[in-house]
Protein backbone atom coordinates (compact mmCIF):
# COMPACT_ATOMS: atom_id res chain seq x y z
CA UNK A 1 0.00 0.00 0.00
CA UNK A 2 1.18 3.54 -0.74
CA UNK A 3 1.04 5.86 2.27
CA UNK A 4 1.71 9.60 2.19
CA UNK A 5 2.82 11.16 5.48
CA UNK A 6 2.50 14.92 5.78
CA UNK A 7 5.29 16.19 8.04
CA UNK A 8 8.64 14.72 9.11
CA UNK A 9 8.53 15.45 12.84
CA UNK A 10 8.73 12.65 15.38
CA UNK A 11 5.10 11.63 14.86
CA UNK A 12 5.48 11.37 11.08
CA UNK A 13 8.84 9.59 11.17
CA UNK A 14 7.64 7.17 13.87
CA UNK A 15 4.59 6.26 11.79
CA UNK A 16 6.79 5.82 8.72
CA UNK A 17 9.21 3.66 10.70
CA UNK A 18 6.41 1.32 11.80
CA UNK A 19 4.85 1.03 8.34
CA UNK A 20 7.84 1.04 5.97
CA UNK A 21 8.53 -2.70 6.17
CA UNK A 22 5.37 -3.64 4.28
CA UNK A 23 4.24 -0.41 2.62
CA UNK A 24 5.50 2.26 0.25
CA UNK A 25 6.12 5.40 2.31
CA UNK A 26 6.37 8.95 0.95
CA UNK A 27 6.97 11.72 3.50
CA UNK A 28 6.44 15.36 2.52
CA UNK A 29 8.33 17.98 4.54
CA UNK A 30 7.76 21.67 3.79
CA UNK A 31 11.04 22.74 5.45
CA UNK A 32 14.62 22.19 4.33
CA UNK A 33 15.42 19.99 7.34
CA UNK A 34 13.53 16.99 8.63
CA UNK A 35 12.63 16.58 12.29
CA UNK A 36 10.01 19.28 12.89
CA UNK A 37 10.38 20.58 16.45
CA UNK A 38 13.24 18.08 16.90
CA UNK A 39 15.26 19.44 13.95
CA UNK A 40 18.88 20.45 14.54
CA UNK A 41 21.48 22.97 13.49
CA UNK A 42 24.79 21.67 12.17
CA UNK A 43 27.49 23.84 13.71
CA UNK A 44 31.21 24.00 13.00
CA UNK A 45 33.24 25.80 15.67
CA UNK A 46 37.04 25.89 15.54
CA UNK A 47 37.03 22.83 13.29
CA UNK A 48 34.69 20.87 15.57
CA UNK A 49 31.47 19.85 13.83
CA UNK A 50 28.41 18.95 15.88
CA UNK A 51 24.61 18.89 15.81
CA UNK A 52 22.49 20.78 18.33
CA UNK A 53 18.69 20.95 18.47
CA UNK A 54 16.96 24.14 17.37
CA UNK A 55 14.70 23.72 20.40
CA UNK A 56 15.94 22.12 23.63
CA UNK A 57 14.90 18.51 24.30
CA UNK A 58 15.51 15.75 26.80
CA UNK A 59 14.10 12.34 27.73
CA UNK A 60 12.33 11.23 30.90
CA UNK A 61 12.66 7.77 32.47
CA UNK A 62 8.96 7.18 31.80
CA UNK A 63 9.35 7.68 28.01
CA UNK A 64 9.12 3.93 27.35
CA UNK A 65 8.13 3.97 23.67
CA UNK A 66 10.85 6.47 22.78
CA UNK A 67 13.49 4.54 24.75
CA UNK A 68 12.42 1.24 23.15
CA UNK A 69 12.73 2.79 19.69
CA UNK A 70 16.18 4.15 20.53
CA UNK A 71 17.23 0.61 21.47
CA UNK A 72 15.71 -0.85 18.28
CA UNK A 73 17.67 1.66 16.19
CA UNK A 74 20.95 0.72 17.86
CA UNK A 75 21.41 4.09 19.57
CA UNK A 76 21.32 2.86 23.16
CA UNK A 77 25.08 3.33 23.48
CA UNK A 78 24.61 7.08 22.97
CA UNK A 79 22.10 7.42 25.83
CA UNK A 80 23.26 9.41 28.83
CA UNK A 81 21.36 10.05 32.05
CA UNK A 82 22.54 13.28 33.61
CA UNK A 83 21.58 15.57 36.43
CA UNK A 84 19.96 18.76 35.16
CA UNK A 85 20.08 21.44 37.85
CA UNK A 86 17.05 23.74 38.01
CA UNK A 87 16.59 27.14 39.59
CA UNK A 88 14.00 29.92 39.83
CA UNK A 89 15.15 33.52 39.26
CA UNK A 90 13.06 35.85 41.45
CA UNK A 91 13.84 39.46 42.46
CA UNK A 92 17.38 39.24 41.13
CA UNK A 93 18.27 36.02 42.95
CA UNK A 94 18.60 32.39 41.86
CA UNK A 95 16.84 29.83 44.06
CA UNK A 96 17.92 26.20 43.44
CA UNK A 97 14.86 23.94 42.98
CA UNK A 98 16.30 20.43 42.75
CA UNK A 99 15.65 18.79 46.10
CA UNK A 100 13.06 19.18 48.87
CA UNK A 101 15.75 20.80 51.03
CA UNK A 102 16.51 23.42 48.35
CA UNK A 103 12.85 24.13 47.68
CA UNK A 104 12.33 24.68 51.43
CA UNK A 105 14.72 27.66 51.15
CA UNK A 106 12.63 29.43 48.49
CA UNK A 107 12.28 32.81 50.25
CA UNK A 108 9.29 34.19 48.27
CA UNK A 109 7.13 31.60 50.08
CA UNK A 110 6.57 31.43 53.82
CA UNK A 111 7.08 28.17 55.70
CA UNK A 112 3.31 27.63 55.71
CA UNK A 113 3.14 28.24 51.95
CA UNK A 114 6.02 25.81 51.35
CA UNK A 115 4.10 23.15 53.27
CA UNK A 116 1.03 23.87 51.12
CA UNK A 117 3.16 23.61 47.96
CA UNK A 118 4.61 20.30 49.13
CA UNK A 119 1.16 18.91 49.91
CA UNK A 120 -0.09 20.02 46.48
CA UNK A 121 2.77 18.14 44.77
CA UNK A 122 2.09 15.04 46.89
CA UNK A 123 -1.59 15.23 45.99
CA UNK A 124 -0.72 15.49 42.29
CA UNK A 125 1.48 12.38 42.50
CA UNK A 126 -1.55 10.41 43.69
CA UNK A 127 -3.73 11.49 40.74
CA UNK A 128 -3.81 8.80 38.04
CA UNK A 129 -6.67 10.13 35.90
CA UNK A 130 -6.80 13.84 35.03
CA UNK A 131 -10.15 13.67 33.19
CA UNK A 132 -12.15 15.28 35.99
CA UNK A 133 -9.67 18.16 36.15
CA UNK A 134 -9.97 19.12 32.48
CA UNK A 135 -12.86 21.51 33.00
CA UNK A 136 -11.27 23.15 36.05
CA UNK A 137 -8.94 26.10 35.57
CA UNK A 138 -5.43 25.55 36.93
CA UNK A 139 -5.60 28.92 38.68
CA UNK A 140 -8.83 28.02 40.45
CA UNK A 141 -7.51 24.63 41.53
CA UNK A 142 -4.24 26.06 42.88
CA UNK A 143 -6.08 28.79 44.79
CA UNK A 144 -8.49 26.25 46.30
CA UNK A 145 -5.73 23.74 47.08
CA UNK A 146 -2.73 25.84 48.12
CA UNK A 147 -3.90 29.44 48.44
CA UNK A 148 -3.24 32.88 46.96
CA UNK A 149 0.42 33.23 47.92
CA UNK A 150 1.49 29.90 46.41
CA UNK A 151 -0.33 30.81 43.21
CA UNK A 152 0.97 34.38 42.90
CA UNK A 153 4.55 33.79 44.04
CA UNK A 154 5.23 30.39 42.51
CA UNK A 155 2.85 29.22 39.79
CA UNK A 156 1.52 32.43 38.20
CA UNK A 157 4.89 33.66 36.82
CA UNK A 158 5.65 30.22 35.34
CA UNK A 159 2.22 29.92 33.74
CA UNK A 160 2.34 33.46 32.38
CA UNK A 161 5.77 32.91 30.81
CA UNK A 162 4.45 29.76 29.10
CA UNK A 163 0.92 30.79 28.12
CA UNK A 164 0.90 34.61 28.23
CA UNK A 165 -2.60 36.06 28.29
CA UNK A 166 -4.02 32.51 28.11
CA UNK A 167 -2.42 31.53 31.44
CA UNK A 168 -5.63 31.95 33.43
CA UNK A 169 -7.54 29.69 31.00
CA UNK A 170 -5.17 26.71 31.21
CA UNK A 171 -6.71 23.57 32.72
CA UNK A 172 -5.76 21.91 35.98
CA UNK A 173 -5.29 18.71 33.95
CA UNK A 174 -2.33 20.30 32.13
CA UNK A 175 -0.81 21.51 35.41
CA UNK A 176 -1.13 18.06 36.98
CA UNK A 177 0.43 16.38 33.93
CA UNK A 178 3.29 18.86 33.91
CA UNK A 179 4.07 18.56 37.62
CA UNK A 180 3.87 14.74 37.55
CA UNK A 181 6.51 14.58 34.81
CA UNK A 182 8.89 17.01 36.52
CA UNK A 183 8.46 15.87 40.14
CA UNK A 184 9.77 12.34 39.58
CA UNK A 185 13.10 12.88 41.32
CA UNK A 186 15.11 11.43 44.18
CA UNK A 187 17.06 13.05 47.00
CA UNK A 188 19.79 14.14 44.58
CA UNK A 189 17.41 15.76 42.13
CA UNK A 190 16.15 14.98 38.64
CA UNK A 191 18.06 12.98 36.02
CA UNK A 192 17.24 13.56 32.36
CA UNK A 193 18.17 11.59 29.26
CA UNK A 194 19.99 12.85 26.19
CA UNK A 195 21.55 11.25 23.12
CA UNK A 196 25.25 12.00 22.83
CA UNK A 197 25.61 13.56 19.39
CA UNK A 198 22.15 15.08 19.70
CA UNK A 199 18.67 13.98 18.72
CA UNK A 200 19.71 14.44 15.11
CA UNK A 201 21.07 10.88 15.50
CA UNK A 202 17.53 9.66 16.17
CA UNK A 203 16.00 11.65 13.31
CA UNK A 204 18.63 10.43 10.85
CA UNK A 205 18.33 6.82 12.04
CA UNK A 206 14.57 6.88 11.48
CA UNK A 207 15.03 8.43 8.03
CA UNK A 208 17.66 5.81 7.15
CA UNK A 209 15.33 2.95 8.15
CA UNK A 210 12.51 4.37 6.04
CA UNK A 211 14.61 5.02 2.93
CA UNK A 212 16.39 1.65 3.26
CA UNK A 213 12.97 0.00 2.87
CA UNK A 214 12.28 1.99 -0.29
CA UNK A 215 10.55 4.97 1.30
CA UNK A 216 11.11 8.55 0.17
CA UNK A 217 11.44 11.74 2.20
CA UNK A 218 10.84 14.85 0.10
CA UNK A 219 12.21 18.04 1.69
CA UNK A 220 11.13 21.57 0.73
CA UNK A 221 7.93 19.95 -0.59
CA UNK A 222 4.64 21.11 0.89
CA UNK A 223 1.35 19.27 0.50
CA UNK A 224 -1.27 21.79 -0.63
CA UNK A 225 -4.36 19.60 -0.48
CA UNK A 226 -5.47 16.18 0.74
CA UNK A 227 -7.90 14.95 -1.91
CA UNK A 228 -11.01 13.31 -0.44
CA UNK A 229 -13.79 12.02 -2.68
CA UNK A 230 -16.86 10.06 -1.58
CA UNK A 231 -15.45 10.14 1.97
CA UNK A 232 -12.31 8.30 0.84
CA UNK A 233 -8.74 9.57 0.48
CA UNK A 234 -7.61 9.63 -3.15
CA UNK A 235 -4.19 11.25 -2.78
CA UNK A 236 -2.51 14.63 -2.26
CA UNK A 237 -1.61 17.69 -4.31
CA UNK A 238 2.00 18.89 -4.09
CA UNK A 239 3.90 21.19 -6.46
CA UNK A 240 0.87 21.23 -8.73
CA UNK A 241 0.95 17.46 -9.14
CA UNK A 242 -1.57 14.86 -8.00
CA UNK A 243 0.05 12.00 -6.08
CA UNK A 244 -2.36 9.08 -5.69
CA UNK A 245 -2.12 6.98 -2.53
CA UNK A 246 -4.06 4.51 -0.41
CA UNK A 247 -3.76 6.46 2.83
CA UNK A 248 -2.58 9.77 4.27
CA UNK A 249 -1.21 10.29 7.77
CA UNK A 250 -1.32 13.99 8.57
CA UNK A 251 0.79 15.45 11.39
CA UNK A 252 0.15 19.14 10.65
CA UNK A 253 -1.55 21.38 13.19
CA UNK A 254 -5.38 21.35 13.16
CA UNK A 255 -6.04 24.64 11.37
CA UNK A 256 -3.65 23.68 8.57
CA UNK A 257 -5.35 20.27 8.32
CA UNK A 258 -8.69 22.05 7.89
CA UNK A 259 -7.22 24.01 4.97
CA UNK A 260 -5.65 20.90 3.38
CA UNK A 261 -8.92 18.95 3.55
CA UNK A 262 -11.02 21.88 2.28
CA UNK A 263 -13.42 21.54 5.21
CA UNK A 264 -14.35 17.95 4.27
CA UNK A 265 -14.04 16.53 7.79
CA UNK A 266 -17.67 17.22 8.64
CA UNK A 267 -18.37 17.97 12.29
CA UNK A 268 -14.63 17.99 13.01
CA UNK A 269 -14.31 21.25 11.05
CA UNK A 270 -15.40 23.39 14.01
CA UNK A 271 -13.01 21.58 16.37
CA UNK A 272 -10.06 22.10 14.02
CA UNK A 273 -10.79 25.82 14.03
CA UNK A 274 -11.16 25.89 17.81
CA UNK A 275 -7.78 24.38 18.79
CA UNK A 276 -5.36 27.19 19.53
CA UNK A 277 -1.62 26.78 19.13
CA UNK A 278 1.05 29.05 20.55
CA UNK A 279 4.36 30.02 19.01
CA UNK A 280 7.95 30.03 20.24
CA UNK A 281 10.92 32.30 19.66
CA UNK A 282 13.89 30.21 20.79
CA UNK A 283 17.38 31.67 20.53
CA UNK A 284 20.53 29.57 20.68
CA UNK A 285 23.79 31.32 21.52
CA UNK A 286 27.35 30.01 21.21
CA UNK A 287 29.58 31.57 23.88
CA UNK A 288 33.23 31.75 24.82
CA UNK A 289 32.34 31.64 28.53
CA UNK A 290 29.62 29.91 30.50
CA UNK A 291 26.62 32.01 31.52
CA UNK A 292 25.34 30.40 34.72
CA UNK A 293 28.38 29.89 36.92
CA UNK A 294 26.39 27.94 39.52
CA UNK A 295 25.97 25.09 37.06
CA UNK A 296 22.25 25.50 36.46
CA UNK A 297 20.85 23.81 33.37
CA UNK A 298 17.34 25.25 33.52
CA UNK A 299 16.42 28.66 34.92
CA UNK A 300 12.78 29.71 35.20
CA UNK A 301 12.37 33.47 35.45
CA UNK A 302 10.21 36.00 37.24
CA UNK A 303 11.71 39.27 36.01
CA UNK A 304 11.09 42.12 33.58
CA UNK A 305 12.82 40.47 30.61
CA UNK A 306 11.36 39.38 27.23
CA UNK A 307 11.84 35.65 27.85
CA UNK A 308 10.64 33.08 30.35
CA UNK A 309 13.53 30.64 30.63
CA UNK A 310 17.27 30.27 30.08
CA UNK A 311 18.63 26.78 29.42
CA UNK A 312 22.40 26.29 29.42
CA UNK A 313 22.92 23.09 27.46
CA UNK A 314 26.60 22.80 28.36
CA UNK A 315 25.73 22.80 32.07
CA UNK A 316 23.95 19.53 31.23
CA UNK A 317 26.03 17.94 28.48
CA UNK A 318 29.86 18.08 28.60
CA UNK A 319 31.40 21.27 27.21
CA UNK A 320 34.03 19.10 25.50
CA UNK A 321 31.41 17.69 23.11
CA UNK A 322 31.03 21.14 21.54
CA UNK A 323 34.13 23.21 22.32
CA UNK A 324 31.96 26.20 23.23
CA UNK A 325 29.21 27.04 25.69
CA UNK A 326 25.63 26.73 24.40
CA UNK A 327 22.70 28.66 25.87
CA UNK A 328 19.02 28.65 24.86
CA UNK A 329 16.89 31.72 25.60
CA UNK A 330 13.22 31.15 24.92
CA UNK A 331 9.77 32.70 25.07
CA UNK A 332 6.30 31.68 23.97
CA UNK A 333 3.85 33.96 22.17
CA UNK A 334 0.15 33.61 21.54
CA UNK A 335 -0.59 34.92 18.03
CA UNK A 336 0.83 36.46 14.86
CA UNK A 337 0.40 39.99 16.23
CA UNK A 338 2.96 39.44 18.98
CA UNK A 339 6.18 41.47 18.77
CA UNK A 340 8.25 38.27 18.97
CA UNK A 341 6.74 37.23 15.62
CA UNK A 342 6.57 40.67 13.98
CA UNK A 343 10.05 41.93 14.88
CA UNK A 344 13.06 41.11 12.73
CA UNK A 345 15.38 38.33 13.85
CA UNK A 346 18.04 40.87 14.85
CA UNK A 347 15.51 42.85 16.91
CA UNK A 348 14.37 39.78 18.83
CA UNK A 349 17.94 38.66 19.47
CA UNK A 350 18.94 42.15 20.62
CA UNK A 351 16.04 42.24 23.11
CA UNK A 352 17.06 38.83 24.45
CA UNK A 353 20.69 39.93 24.83
CA UNK A 354 19.58 43.07 26.66
CA UNK A 355 17.66 40.84 29.06
CA UNK A 356 20.70 38.63 29.65
CA UNK A 357 22.81 41.73 30.36
CA UNK A 358 20.27 42.82 32.98
CA UNK A 359 20.20 39.41 34.66
CA UNK A 360 23.87 38.42 34.43
CA UNK A 361 26.34 41.28 35.16
CA UNK A 362 29.29 39.20 33.91
CA UNK A 363 27.70 38.51 30.53
CA UNK A 364 29.38 40.31 27.63
CA UNK A 365 28.38 40.41 23.97
CA UNK A 366 32.08 40.17 23.19
CA UNK A 367 31.90 36.52 24.31
CA UNK A 368 29.33 35.62 21.64
CA UNK A 369 30.54 33.34 18.85
CA UNK A 370 27.22 33.18 17.00
CA UNK A 371 23.45 33.41 17.49
CA UNK A 372 20.50 31.56 15.95
CA UNK A 373 16.76 32.16 16.25
CA UNK A 374 14.12 29.49 15.68
CA UNK A 375 10.55 30.81 15.40
CA UNK A 376 7.39 28.79 14.81
CA UNK A 377 3.72 29.63 15.14
CA UNK A 378 2.70 26.00 15.76
CA UNK A 379 4.85 24.98 18.71
CA UNK A 380 2.14 23.42 20.89
CA UNK A 381 -1.57 23.50 21.69
CA UNK A 382 -2.83 25.74 24.46
CA UNK A 383 -4.22 23.24 26.98
CA UNK A 384 -7.12 25.41 28.02
CA UNK A 385 -10.08 24.45 30.19
CA UNK A 386 -12.16 21.86 28.30
CA UNK A 387 -9.34 20.91 25.89
CA UNK A 388 -9.98 17.17 26.31
CA UNK A 389 -13.16 17.51 24.24
CA UNK A 390 -11.04 18.79 21.34
CA UNK A 391 -8.44 16.01 21.26
CA UNK A 392 -8.41 14.74 17.68
CA UNK A 393 -9.05 11.07 16.84
CA UNK A 394 -6.41 8.99 15.07
CA UNK A 395 -9.01 8.07 12.42
CA UNK A 396 -11.22 11.15 11.85
CA UNK A 397 -13.76 9.63 9.47
CA UNK A 398 -12.79 9.57 5.78
CA UNK A 399 -11.45 6.16 4.79
CA UNK A 400 -7.66 6.25 4.48
CA UNK A 401 -7.08 9.41 6.56
CA UNK A 402 -5.19 9.20 9.85
CA UNK A 403 -3.94 11.87 12.25
CA UNK A 404 -0.95 11.97 14.60
CA UNK A 405 0.70 14.84 16.41
CA UNK A 406 0.71 17.11 19.43
CA UNK A 407 -3.09 17.26 19.12
CA UNK A 408 -3.38 13.50 19.76
CA UNK A 409 -4.51 11.84 22.98
CA UNK A 410 -0.96 10.56 23.57
CA UNK A 411 0.12 14.18 24.06
CA UNK A 412 -2.60 14.95 26.60
CA UNK A 413 -2.54 16.53 29.12
CA UNK A 414 1.04 17.60 28.32
CA UNK A 415 3.12 17.19 25.17
CA UNK A 416 6.42 15.33 24.99
CA UNK A 417 8.67 13.63 22.46
CA UNK A 418 7.39 10.30 23.74
CA UNK A 419 3.81 11.47 23.20
CA UNK A 420 4.58 12.23 19.55
CA UNK A 421 6.28 8.86 19.05
CA UNK A 422 3.24 7.13 20.54
CA UNK A 423 0.94 9.19 18.29
CA UNK A 424 2.84 8.01 15.21
CA UNK A 425 2.68 4.41 16.41
CA UNK A 426 -1.06 4.66 17.10
CA UNK A 427 -1.82 6.09 13.64
CA UNK A 428 0.22 3.25 12.11
CA UNK A 429 -1.73 0.74 14.22
CA UNK A 430 -5.07 2.17 13.08
CA UNK A 431 -3.97 1.84 9.44
CA UNK A 432 -2.73 -1.73 9.93
CA UNK A 433 -5.93 -2.84 11.69
CA UNK A 434 -8.04 -1.35 8.90
CA UNK A 435 -6.05 -3.20 6.25
CA UNK A 436 -6.16 -6.48 8.17
CA UNK A 437 -9.94 -6.14 8.47
CA UNK A 438 -10.21 -5.47 4.72
CA UNK A 439 -8.14 -8.59 3.96
CA UNK A 440 -10.41 -10.73 6.15
CA UNK A 441 -13.51 -9.30 4.44
CA UNK A 442 -11.99 -10.05 1.03
CA UNK A 443 -11.19 -13.64 2.04
CA UNK A 444 -14.75 -14.12 3.32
Amino acid sequence: MKIVIVGSGLAGLSAGYKLCKSNEIVIFEKDAEIGGMAASYCQDFAGKKYFIEKYYHHIFRSDSELLDMIRELGLEGQMLWLKGKNAYFVDGKNYPMNTPAEISRFKPLSFTDLVKLGLLVLRIKLINDTTSYDRIKAKTWILDTAGQSVYENFFAPLMKSKFGENAENVSAAWLIGRVKIRSDRGKEGEKLGYLRGGFNSLIEALAKEITAKGGRILQNEAVKEIIIKDNTVQGVMANGDFIPCDAVISTVEPRVLDILTKGKLGTLHATLQDIWYQGTACALIGLEKGLMKDGNYWLNIKADVPFGAVIEHTNFMPFEDYGEHLVYVTSYFQDENDALWLKTEDEVLDSYLNGLENMFPDFSRNDIHWTKLFRRMDTAPVYEQGYLEKVLPFAPGPSGLYLAGMFSSTNYPERSMNGSVKAGFEAAKFFTKKEEKCEVCWLD
